[in-house]
């Protein structure tokens, strides 16, 4: 029941893994991306301390039944990791055990693993391998595919950072079943995301399976993963340097993003509530601006709503944030240019682009009603 999705990069191509009980092929699947000479050695296992008691022991024992030696980095859980101070720390793990140019270093985790452990193997030794074992939805569908790696800073979200393709991900199904739901729906947001960029018939479909995806259908959450990680791909393999089209993956991240920086990257608002709440923000904007048809708006908030997601920003939780200081955020975003915000609006579902010059005010306007 397993799906392989390319990535088409030329020497830096991979495949994506996509099925049930991947953690416990890992070893047969990561053993031809070490060298020979390294495999004897303690192989690096980056996770944090919820993932390490959720599903390390069948990762490790994967990975032990094809002769590898795992060897678990255990960090503490949360977006406040994908820090400086965390990365200097796993750096220094990273250096004790002999990491060698010839091994891999896996990130066993979601999004903030992936990220921080990807930079990490960017940086260390001038580039390591590294492999992506992703076991959120949200970084199943998004962060695990693509090669971006990066760390937050007081500034924003993901401001330091680098290109670091993986050598290969495994994408288990299986472990979803084990995410909180505020979990699952925030990777859901991402995977909603696709259909709404580029893929209105997918967006169809998710309305009619989204249901049945987030109960746990395995036909029908692995056909969205694996549809996700297509589209993603094959975006990644036209623009993998975010030069053009890869730019429309950020629908809905210049409002989300500002909107995390506002709550402090705390619980209070999750990335994929972000990227839920940014997709709403992102097509009421391209209605306000005559854009988009104000019915495919309300579509796209009704489909969040539905599956369970926060669609406007009073339903953040504690003091609503400041429309001038989320405006303020959105100007620092990495994806600014020449001073003028970056924002992924639509002309209708599945057709967005990219957009350099929306007036403030009709943001600042969209921002105080959301």
């Amino acid at each position: 029941m397993s799906v392989t999705v390319p990535v088409s990069l030329g020497e830096r191509s991979y495949d994506v893994h996509i099925g049930p009980d991947l953690l416990g092929d890992a070893g047969r699947l990561l053993l031809p991306h070490i060298a020979k000479t390294s495999r004897s050695r303690p192989l690096p296992v980056v996770t944090d301390e919820n993932v390490a008691q959720l599903h390390y022991p069948q990762f490790a024992s994967g990975l032990e039944a094809a002769g590898l030696v795992p060897a678990p980095i255990v960090l503490p859980p949360g977006e406040h990791s994908k820090s400086f101070e965390q990365l200097e720390q796993l750096s220094e793990a990273l250096l004790k055990l002999g990491v060698e140019r010839g091994g891999l270093i896996v990130a066993l985790g979601g999004g903030v693993i992936g990220d921080l452990t990807g930079f990490a193997a960017s940086i260390l030794k001038r580039g390591v391998d590294f492999a992506q074992v992703p076991t959120t939805l949200l970084s199943q569908v998004d962060s695990s595919v693509g090669g971006k790696t990066a760390i937050n800073t007081r500034q924003g979200k993901n401001l330091i950072g680098a290109f670091h393709q993986p050598r290969v991900v495994l994408a288990d199904t299986e472990v979803l079943s084990t995410l909180p739901r505020r979990e699952l729906l925030g990777g859901y947001a991402e995977v909603v995301k696709y259909g709404l960029l580029g893929d209105a018939a997918f967006f169809a479909w998710l309305e009619v399976n989204g249901r049945s995806a987030l109960s746990g259908d395995a036909k029908a959450i692995t056909h969205a993963v694996a549809h996700s990680c297509t589209m993603k791909a094959a975006i990644v393999a036209r623009d993998e340097r975010e030069n053009g089209d890869r730019a429309l993956l950020n629908l809905g991240h210049t409002f989300g993003h500002a909107l995390e920086a506002a709550t402090d990257f705390s619980d209070r608002l999750i990335h994929g509530e972000g990227v839920a709440m940014g997709c709403v923000l992102a097509f009421k904007l391209s209605a306000r601006l005559g854009l988009l048809p104000p019915a495919d708006s309300q579509r796209v908030e009704k489909h969040f709503a539905e599956a369970g997601l926060l669609t406007r920003i009073d339903q953040i939780s504690g003091p609503r944030p400041d429309a001038a200081a989320l405006l303020g955020h959105m100007r620092h975003d990495k994806k600014a240019l020449g001073g003028q915000m970056t924002f992924i609006l639509a002309r209708k579902i599945g057709e967005a682009f990219v957009s350099h010059d929306v007036p403030e005010d009709a943001v600042l306007a969209v921002l105080r009603e959301g």
